[in-house]
């Protein structure tokens, strides 16, 4: 089972529930946990509300959303945990999705969201973040090591330039600051806590909205078990390559416990 974390509200339809039906059409089953242990609904914006003349560029597809919706009538997106309850070991894979709205904070800046990311990286088990998600990932320090988790490995997040702060310059006027969660961007927080800022990939400057049909367009980054990818329009591939890698993890389980009941 793999463990989708959502903060209370404002996430991204699109980088939860692609990855979600992913996984779901593969076999893996998902327990979602939230601040609370309330569900929590994806940005309104990206759902309904929209962006005026820039739908095409900023709104969430239309197949993009049916996806978002069918999670939404999931059991187990109904009743999700509470952060503070959740017991990493019980999960073989952890997900993070990311969002621009101030809702996201409650992840991004909670304790209990680092002490699960901890785990998870301690016992080498798969994780995946987009976005604003592997955000999450760099606040998280190793005790052991004084150091982020992300420190020593190769991601991607989403980029300051072409997409953060493009997005902002063209919706404040309206929208202030819905496209700043932060006042750092994401990039550059992100950069500052690995061994090097050249261990962050920003792929094709311009960006290709992926889809079904297309998903070589993604862009996405896999450093031994994380994955990262940078924004919605990457997660079909994002989605099929979280698969593969719980996949390839549950194999590796299976195999020992194969060799273990083999007779001398």
């Amino acid at each position: 089972m793999i463990l989708i974390l959502l903060p209370h509200a404002d996430y991204d339809p699109t980088e939860s529930s692609l990855p979600w039906q992913a996984a779901r059409d593969a076999g893996f089953d998902a327990q979602f946990a939230t601040p609370l242990g309330f569900p929590a609904y994806a940005d309104s914006r990206l759902v309904s509300l929209g962006f005026g003349p820039l739908n095409p560029l900023l709104m969430t597809p239309a197949a993009d959303l049916e996806h978002y919706h069918s999670m939404t009538r999931d059991p187990a997106f109904l009743s999700p945990l509470n952060y503070a309850d959740v017991d990493p070991q019980a999960f073989e894979g952890l997900l993070i999705p990311g969002g621009h709205a101030r809702g996201m904070r409650s992840l991004l800046e909670s304790a209990d969201v680092r002490r699960i990311i901890l785990a998870f990286f301690k016992a080498d088990k798969p994780v995946a973040a987009v976005c604003h998600g592997p955000l999450a990932l760099a606040r998280c320090i190793d005790p052991d090591s004084g150091r982020s988790v992300l420190y020593g490995r190769k991601v991607t997040a989403l980029l300051a330039g072409p997409m953060e702060l493009a997005a902002w310059i063209v919706t404040a006027p309206w929208l202030g600051r819905y496209y700043r969660t932060y006042d750092c961007s994401v990039e550059q927080e992100i950069k500052q806590v690995l061994a090097s800022p050249a261990d962050f990939l920003s792929g094709p400057w311009l960006p290709r909205r992926d889809s079904a049909q297309h998903p070589e367009r993604g862009f996405v980054v896999r450093d031994r078990n994380l994955l990262t990818a940078r924004w919605p329009g990457d997660c079909h591939r994002f989605a099929n390559e979280w698969v593969a890698l719980l996949q390839q993890a549950r194999q590796a389980q299976v195999q020992p416990e194969q060799s273990s009941a083999d007779p001398a």
